[in-house]
């Protein structure tokens, strides 16, 4: 894992990183994120939200965009305050067009494996954006919180 930066401004936490996928890469950046959340008050749904956001998000920069080689490069970014995270993760490959994704709520698609992880990070995230040509993903949880 090539780590290329790590910040707190104010209260705010940068983390910036350059990966080679490995089993443990996606656990580890979970893991890191996660604790971040928790220590700033982040309730529970919010952190499963994040942490399967991360998961599919990489998982599908590794596999779709980057082909399976473990070779290529995942890049992800996070900011962290109290009232947000904002995540990118980008590929290596050339990008993919979200509207020929099947739909995987329709009945002709419900066995196919694919699809669903953008379903679930546009479900758990308050939002979801992929950049031109598809070989990177925004996305922002923003927490609500009681006054």
């Amino acid at each position: 894992m090539n780590t290329l930066g790590t910040s707190r401004s104010g209260d705010r936490f940068v983390r910036r990183m350059e990966v080679s996928f490995h089993r443990g890469t996606v656990e580890t950046i979970q893991t890191e994120i996660c604790a971040e959340l928790a220590q700033r008050g982040y309730g529970r749904e919010a952190v499963f939200a994040v942490r399967l956001s991360i998961e599919e998000a990489i998982m599908n920069a590794h596999r779709h965009g980057n082909a399976g080689d473990a070779e290529k490069k995942v890049c992800f970014e996070c900011e962290i305050d109290d009232e947000s995270i904002l995540m990118e993760v980008a590929d290596e490959g050339g990008g993919f067009e979200l509207n020929r994704v099947p739909d995987p709520t329709k009945d002709e698609n419900l066995e196919v494996p694919s699809g669903r992880g953008i379903l679930l990070m546009r479900e758990y995230m308050t939002e979801v954006e992929y950049v031109h040509p598809g070989n990177r993903v925004r996305m922002a949880y923003r927490r609500t919180i009681a006054k």
